[in-house]
């Protein structure tokens, strides 16, 4: 099972048919995703469950739906155990950008948690699930999917907000203040910290 969000509702990819409650099924071979968009922006529905025939095959399927962009982003450790976050658009968030031409996922993830918070010296340790989310750019739905790394560095500098990306806060964030940021997030980001 895989979850694309839209906004912090999910579309749920999955091979399994349930009796609706707060949900809306849809056959994924059928589906008009406008649609389906449509219906999670503007109706109190849940999420909506996208069926298909084979577990190995759905996200493939889905995902030749709309246009996507790679990302590659930082879920990055101190010294004290602390998580790296930015604050952008009036939420907490961890850092992350789109891919640059010729640059492997793992160069973007570095090159954008440094470029958005000034934090240098990191290192990736593990790689993380990705996650999936819709947005709109130019009046065009596009799919982000975003390749994250756990990494960890000795930094210990002065935290830079990247100002032009709408960055406005860095802040290494202890596991209780990890979760109270949480509360005002993403639902992709709270599954992964």
């Amino acid at each position: 099972m895989h979850k694309v969000f839209v906004n912090d509702k999910p579309i749920v990819l999955t091979t399994t048919v349930e009796e609706e409650d707060g949900f809306k099924n849809y056959l994924l071979s059928r589906v008009s995703i406008g649609k389906v968009i449509k219906v999670l922006n503007k109706t109190s529905l849940k999420e909506v469950r996208l069926i298909g025939k084979k577990e190995e095959k759905l996200l493939k399927k889905f995902l030749k739906k709309l246009p996507n962009v790679i990302a590659g982003g930082g879920k990055v450790y101190n010294t004290e155990g602390k998580i790296l976050f930015i604050y952008r658009n009036d939420k907490w968030d961890l850092p992350k950008g789109k891919a640059e031409r010729k640059e492997t996922i793992e160069e973007t993830a570095l090159r954008e948690v440094e470029e958005e918070t000034g934090v240098t010296g990191l290192e990736i340790v593990s790689r993380l699930e990705s996650t999936y989310h819709i947005f709109k750019r130019n009046g065009k739905h596009k799919i982000k999917i975003t390749h994250w790394f756990e990494m960890k560095t000795n930094f210990e500098g002065e935290l830079q907000p990247e100002l032009n990306e709408g960055i406005t806060q860095v802040k290494w964030l202890t596991a209780e203040e990890s979760r109270d940021a949480l509360e005002n997030s993403y639902a992709n980001i709270r599954s992964l910290v």
